[in-house]
């Protein structure tokens, strides 16, 4: 009997410890969205009243990372940068210069050398935002390579690769430019749940997610987007024909869902 006990005991510890592996990440994840609570006597200005009210006439937005931010699987006029620039622009009536610096297919760490090497030094230290799409294909790349469930085997060393290249990533900018306000994209889920990996994915992607909202909570005037409100199964109007990449509508949804988070966040 006592043989049994421990198995039965063991196998708890391991049911348990596998549904803290997959859950704890989306409870770190809504932690870090509340943030610490401000005293009304101690109210900020949101993002979009912090714009409005700095004295610059001209405010400058760089784009940097993967082919969501070039605007792949849907028209150039309809790209996400754009889209959300001109949002901006008339929310605070004031003019948005934008600089789409998106490469398909780029990996973090080809992103990370091209950040460390000087590539967008003059445009991040012109730039009053800095927005950053980065990580779905260090997955891609490797799901392609090996298979999925071989980059699932591979997961921990993935994102722990990963997350050093977004740390110097973010470090170089606030380097470079320690005012301005960076908006980090999370990896949002566009298979279709019949599909025999969604399931799998869904789980995962917390754990990847967490990361940005780590990063963001290490500095200043960073803000995570979450674009997997937008970009879902529930949403196949925003996606593109590939279900990979957002359509123009899906686009011009993170473009929406980044303004309400510089309408919600305080600076």
């Amino acid at each position: 009997m006592k043989i049994i006990a421990t198995i039965f005991s063991l196998v708890a510890a391991c049911v348990a410890g596998f549904a803290i592996w997959i859950y704890y990440p989306q409870y770190q994840i809504e932690q870090l969205k509340e943030g610490p609570q401000t005293l009304a006597s101690e109210r900020k200005d949101t993002y979009i009243e912090y714009f409005r009210k700095v004295d610059k006439p001209v405010l400058y937005h760089v784009a940097i990372g993967d082919s969501v931010i070039n605007g792949f699987g849907a028209h150039p006029k309809e790209n996400l940068v754009k889209a959300f620039s001109e949002n901006l622009e008339s929310s605070i009536h004031k003019e948005v210069q934008f600089h789409n610096e998106g490469i398909n297919e780029i990996t973090s760490r080809e992103l990370n050398d091209l950040v460390q090497n000087g590539q967008f030094d003059k445009q991040i230290q012109q730039a009053d935002i800095v927005t950053i799409n980065i990580g779905g294909n260090d997955i891609l790349q490797l799901g392609f390579e090996e298979g999925f469930y071989e980059a699932v085997q591979s997961f921990d060393s993935l994102q722990k690769e990963f997350s050093a290249n977004l740390a110097d990533i973010m470090g170089r900018v606030h380097e470079l430019n320690p005012e301005a306000t960076v908006l980090l994209l999370e990896l949002y889920n566009p298979l279709d749940k019949d599909f025999e990996l969604y399931t799998l994915a869904s789980r995962f992607l917390p754990r990847w997610n967490v990361q940005f909202y780590e990063m963001a909570s290490n500095y200043d005037n960073a803000v995570v987007v979450d674009t997997t409100e937008v970009i879902n199964s529930e949403k196949p109007q925003n996606l593109s024909d590939d279900g990979i990449h957002p359509s123009a509508l899906g686009y011009h949804a993170i473009a929406n869902q980044m303004l309400n988070e510089l309408q919600q966040k305080t600076r």
